[in-house]
């Protein structure tokens, strides 16, 4: 694609060629690449696909299956906030599908949906997710990929109208807030935030409490796992048939 309506011009275009040098195969960008497609459009469209295609050699079926694949890559414009929350069993059973059900009320909107105008400040995107990992500090959401942990429906709700009137919200853990396209361009490993560094784009709190307690009993009562002999003796593969 050559005509002056794509919006991957030549600074995305420079973005892609330095991506593509970090692998030794030019096909191992292909997921970064799409992200790098999310920071410019808020989606993956047809015309992201074949950019995609063009600079990594593929054939449009190759990069249409990896982006049909995986669920990060939205192939319907998403509001300037990703709002994931988590319904999986132990989030679920925590209050999950209530916090789901009172941000869904409030917006309008079901799984996957935008309430508001895709881009413009306080549109939200809103999604069910898969387990995010964080099950000792469930019920959780993500906002753009960042954690808000321990959530209550009226915590959320607080949360989204915050969104709503522009504000962010700082994360539970992680890195300050950005908007959905600033998070895709560090998927994309850009980290490019006018005034800052790399440190001060990601910097921000990690392990909680919750996921350290174990640890810390463990050092308090002396308790250590077994050591693993410098001699055992590795199993032996099972006879293929």
């Amino acid at each position: 694609m050559s005509d002056d309506t794509t919006p991957f011009g030549e600074d995305v275009r420079t973005d892609a060629k330095q991506i593509i040098g970090r692998y030794p195969e030019s096909r191992s960008a292909l997921l970064p690449m799409l992200h790098l497609v999310q920071s410019v459009e808020g989606h993956v469209s047809n015309a992201g696909i074949e950019f995609c295609a063009e600079q990594l050699n593929l054939s449009t079926a190759e990069v249409s299956a990896v982006v049909t694949f995986y669920t990060m890559y939205k192939r319907r414009p998403c509001g300037q906030h990703l709002v994931s929350v988590c319904t999986n069993t132990l989030c679920a059973a925590l209050g999950g599908d209530a916090i789901y059900k009172t941000l869904s009320d409030h917006l309008g909107v079901g799984h996957d949906e935008t309430a508001g105008a895709p881009g413009e400040e306080g549109s939200l995107t809103l999604e069910h997710a898969e387990c995010l990992a964080a099950c000792d500090l469930g019920p959780v959401l993500q906002v753009n990929y960042e954690y808000y942990d321990n959530q209550t429906p009226e915590k959320a709700l607080e949360l989204v109208k915050s969104l709503q009137r522009g504000e962010k919200p700082a994360p539970t853990r992680g890195a300050p807030l950005s908007d959905f396209r600033g998070a895709e361009r560090q998927l994309a490993g850009f980290f490019d935030r006018p005034g800052g560094t790399l440190e001060d784009t990601v910097d921000g709190p990690s392990a909680a409490d919750e996921t350290l307690r174990g640890a810390r009993i463990a050092q308090e009562r002396s308790w250590t796992a077994p050591a693993m002999p410098d001699d055992a003796e590795i199993p032996p593969l099972p006879d293929k048939k």
